[in-house]
């Protein structure tokens, strides 16, 4: 610079704990020019007024405000600068003000010296700089001697603060036997420290646990898995830790862990396996159809879908019909079931392969063929004593009803099916022939006839037979025999009813008087057929004949056509009804024949009241009064 150039701005000292460094700082105006306090804006302005083209006093540029540091935590209270105007000739005519943030309470400047003091301990985490402002005013004038200036005061970081894991807790699952380098979890911490300034903020990660089978990516906290084919069913879970340090991991950092949970879930590497290749039941032989048999279980050492398994009886052995096996969807067992009754004096032990398969396979692990397993079931049937059991589910036999006592009308058979084969004995079942018209033998089952039978009384029986073992249970059975009682020709047939037929006067010869049929408890075979007939006699009845119709039934018609009742009131008419039996049975019923004075239409109004009154040689006319008297003389008496 000339010596005609003249420099005012301000010097300011900076102090480190092992520095003090000068610097010259001249304020700065908005526009980018210095001024002069003391009067150089007059003079450069009347230069300019004079139109001089050469100016005897250049201002100078000032300088950019360098920052102040501060170190953060630091207990100590220091002086860290100075301000100092270039018009400060040591006589302290000049007052150095301080001003913005933390002016007061966090910085000082000495008002005679401008030296900036700390008045307390500073935390970069908590603000990381201030910006203030200098001023400095001459004592006697009290005006400034250098514009107001800003500057920063910054805290300059220390590795105060310990790095902290973010999203915490970390659990991740990888699936089981997966590659090398498969990516398990990223985990991320920070440091309040300030990164742009040396390594305080710079971290590194490295595990603590969980090697050799996981590592993590240095910078990134990326784990990934390091050990080929990690097996679920022989580990299911890790627990990874992984530190962050620091300062890059160098001596004096700080450091942090934090745990990563990892687990393996399951794929389909493992089919079933049956524990034993002969399994053995028992079942008993009345076992009902559905009962549970047995169960087995092939183990496999997936779990959820991937131990889904179906089982299955092989059809190409024998009698695999009589039991089918299902899959237990809760437990995984295979359940056999029974369905088919069992007999043990027919079968006695059943041999059976049973499958298991998985339902859903991964051939990525496995061939086909390892995803199924083979066992044999071994089914012994046990003997049960069981009741006698008769030959016959029912029998029906046929007795005439004139069958003499003692006749015989069959046997029934039962017989113990047990290997002892226990002897039997018969009975009656009471109840079942109240009017104990069998009898049967208690050693070999043979029924008789008891009392006479009749079968227009009881035309069945229905007896129920009961079959005992004579062994300490005596376990039964029963049986029940019907017995059809058949017909023989023994009731006589008689006429279907009560007839009182009469005969009109002036009834011509050939006319039909009474139509006639008969009944007869008997029931043959070929149904009834009744003869009709009049007794026979030495002479013809003059009177009367039946004609037999042929269809079980017969009329009676007159021969003659003078009947009066002056001449006869009644005539006597014996008629014979046979049947077709053998041998034929018949009847005689001699029926009243009244004779009455009939109305226009062939009908006797006095209902046989006037064939009896004639009889007694009363007349109609005589009667009637009689009536009407009787009951004139009840009108009155009552």
């Amino acid at each position: 610079m000339g010596s005609a150039e003249e420099a005012h701005g301000w010097t300011v000292k900076l102090s480190t704990p092992s520095v003090l460094a000068v610097v010259t700082v001249f304020s700065m105006i908005p526009g980018g020019v210095l001024s002069d306090m003391r009067g150089t804006q007059g003079l450069e302005a009347q230069q300019l007024a004079q139109g001089s083209t050469h100016l005897h006093r250049r201002l100078k540029r000032g300088w950019i405000w360098k920052q102040l540091f501060v170190p953060e935590e630091d207990p100590t209270l220091r002086v860290i600068g100075q301000l100092k105007s270039d018009f400060d000739r040591g006589e302290f005519s000049i007052k150095y003000i301080l001003s913005g943030e933390g002016a007061g309470d966090v910085f000082e400047i000495d008002e005679y010296s401008g030296e900036i003091r700390t008045l307390k301990k500073l935390d970069r985490e908590e603000k990381a700089f201030y910006i203030l402002q200098a001023q400095a005013i001459n004592r006697r004038s009290n005006q400034p001697e250098e514009p107001q200036s800003e500057f920063i005061i910054k805290v300059q970081d220390i590795n105060d603060n310990i790095p902290q894991f973010q999203n915490e807790p970390y659990v991740s699952s990888i699936p089981e036997m997966c590659p090398i380098g498969t990516t398990v979890a990223q985990v991320t911490a920070t440091d309040a420290d300030d990164p742009m300034f040396g390594n305080n903020a710079k971290l590194i990660y490295s595990i603590l646990q969980g090697e050799p089978y996981f590592s993590v990516e240095p910078k990134t906290g990326i784990i990934v898995t390091s050990w080929p084919n990690m097996d679920r069913e022989a580990r299911d879970q890790y627990l990874v830790v992984v530190q962050v340090k620091d300062m890059l991991g160098l001596s004096g950092g700080y450091s942090s862990s934090t745990t990563v949970t990892v687990s393996l879930s399951d794929v389909n590497d493992n089919g079933p396996t049956f524990q034993h290749h002969l399994y053995t039941f028992a079942v008993a032989e009345n076992a009902a159809v559905g009962t549970t048999v047995g169960r087995i279980m092939a183990e496999d050492g997936d779990i959820g879908i991937n131990a889904r398994m179906t089982y299955s009886l092989e059809d190409d052995l024998e009698e695999s019909s009589t039991f089918i096996i299902q899959t237990d969807p809760v437990t995984q067992e295979g359940v056999i079931l029974l369905v088919k009754p069992l007999d043990y004096e027919s079968k006695r032990r059943f041999v059976i392969a049973a499958e298991a398969v998985n339902d859903h396979v991964d051939t990525r692990f496995l061939s086909l063929e390892e995803f199924r397993d083979r066992t044999t079931l071994k089914i012994v049937v046990e003997d049960v004593n069981e009741p006698p059991v008769f030959l016959s589910p029912l029998y029906e036999w046929k007795v005439p009803e004139n069958a003499a006592m003692g006749t015989t009308l069959g046997s029934v058979s039962a017989r113990d099916t047990d290997v002892v084969n226990n002897l039997v004995r018969y009975s009656i079942d009471k109840r079942s022939d109240t009017t104990k018209a069998f009898k049967i033998d208690p050693n070999n089952g043979t029924i008789t006839v008891a009392k006479a039978l009749d079968r227009e009384t009881s035309n069945w029986h229905n007896l129920t037979v009961e079959a005992k073992e004579t062994t300490q249970n005596h376990l039964s059975s029963s049986v029940v025999v019907f017995i059809k009682v058949l017909d023989i020709n023994d009731n006589v047939p008689r006429l279907a009813r009560d007839y009182q037929p009469y005969i009109c006067e002036g009834t011509q010869a050939g006319e039909l008087i009474q139509m006639l049929s008969a009944v007869d408890p008997d029931d043959p075979a070929e149904g009834h057929h009744f003869y009709f007939s009049m007794v026979p006699e030495k002479h013809i009845n003059p009177n009367f004949t039946i004609r037999d119709n042929q269809d079980n039934t017969a009329g009676i018609v007159a021969r003659r056509s003078t009947f009066t009742r002056k001449d006869r009131t009644q005539y006597l008419l014996p008629v014979v009804v046979a049947d077709s039996g053998s041998p034929a049975l018949s009847s005689t019923s001699t029926l009243t024949i009244s004779v009455c004075s009939c109305q226009p239409a062939g009908h006797c109004p006095t209902g046989g009241v006037e064939a009896l009154a004639l009889s007694m040689g009363v007349s109609l006319q005589t009667l009637v009064g009689i009536l009407v008297c009787l009951l004139t003389l009840t009108d009155l008496l009552s």
